[in-house]
């Protein structure tokens, strides 16, 4: 089983402040760092870190095809990773004393994914292979169709949340990922069960992680919800902490493991990417995740 994932390679500009800039407010930073970073690329980080057979989808400027190597030393198929003309996608993030994060995003070569490249990278998939995307992309609903075509099962995680992913075929949606600021502004509701409500009217057939910060994570299903608490841990960076969760919680859920243990192993991965500065250079090992859980 591969996970074809869709996703954004972006350039992160990394700098430390004491706080967030204010309006008319100039601040020295304590440090900056140029790293690999992208909710997509992350995401295949983290899957491949957590022992899934992964390829990645996207175009990168040719200057920055650096930032590729370090995708495939990761364990990420790359095969179509494209080159473009066009600047890559980069962030500009602050990171506060706090651990907290601020990012401007802009979205240079993600937007040039077509659909001649998604029918490229879907040639050779099969029903027991699953796509995932996340909402720095283009082509966003012609993937959706082309992997529903083909039998295919879609996650869906839909940052960072604009207005334009309601207006997505989102009933192509096999498993949908979201924090609670996103599922707040996809169904106007902040309460989990009226999310839920809305989800059973609005997404048939569509199972629903929601992840609600320090308190953990819960599963939304037709049957059943499973909850699993976050864990402890004294935080200097959030960066990659949603995108560390998504690619570990995702593995074990397309393996078909124990739904509660696929919510504990990727809290625990989070959790661990949160005591470490940057983004894709946090996101722990399987090994290092079994570990932690084991002193739990």
């Amino acid at each position: 089983m591969t996970i074809i994932n869709f996703g954004s390679i972006n350039i992160d500009h990394v700098y430390q402040v004491p706080h967030f800039v204010q309006p008319g407010e100039t601040l020295a930073s304590n440090s900056y760092q140029k790293l690999l970073g992208g909710k997509g690329a992350n995401q295949s980080i983290a899957l491949a870190k957590a022992g899934s057979e992964v390829n990645h989808v996207g175009l990168i400027n040719e200057s920055d095809f650096a930032f590729k190597q370090t995708l495939i030393r990761e364990g990420v198929n790359c095969k179509y990773v494209k080159g473009s003309e066009v600047a890559s996608g980069h962030a500009i993030i602050q990171v506060s004393d706090s651990g907290e994060n601020s990012i401007v995003l802009f979205a240079g070569a993600n937007h040039e994914i077509d659909q001649a490249l998604v029918n490229q990278a879907l040639a050779d998939a099969t029903e027991e292979d699953w796509v995932l995307l996340q909402n720095e992309t283009s082509a966003i609903a012609e993937v959706m169709r082309s992997a529903k075509d083909k039998g295919m099962k879609v996650a869906f995680n839909p940052a960072p949340m604009t207005d334009s992913v309601k207006q997505l075929p989102l009933e192509l949606v096999d498993l949908l990922i979201v924090n609670e600021v996103e599922a707040e502004a996809l169904t106007g509701h902040t309460d989990l069960e009226e999310i839920e409500r809305y989800c059973q009217d609005n997404l048939d057939g569509c199972e629903v992680i929601v992840t609600l910060g320090s308190k953990g994570a819960q599963l939304l299903r037709a049957n059943e919800n499973v909850f699993a608490s976050a864990f402890k841990v004294d935080a200097v960076d959030t960066t990659a902490a949603g995108d560390t969760f998504i690619g570990f919680f995702l593995s074990a859920y397309v393996s078909g493991i124990d739904a509660e243990q696929c919510i504990k192993q990727a809290c625990a991965a989070s959790a661990i990417a949160v005591t470490r500065m940057g983004a894709a250079q946090s996101i722990p090992s399987q090994e290092e995740v079994h570990a932690f859980l084991a002193k739990q």
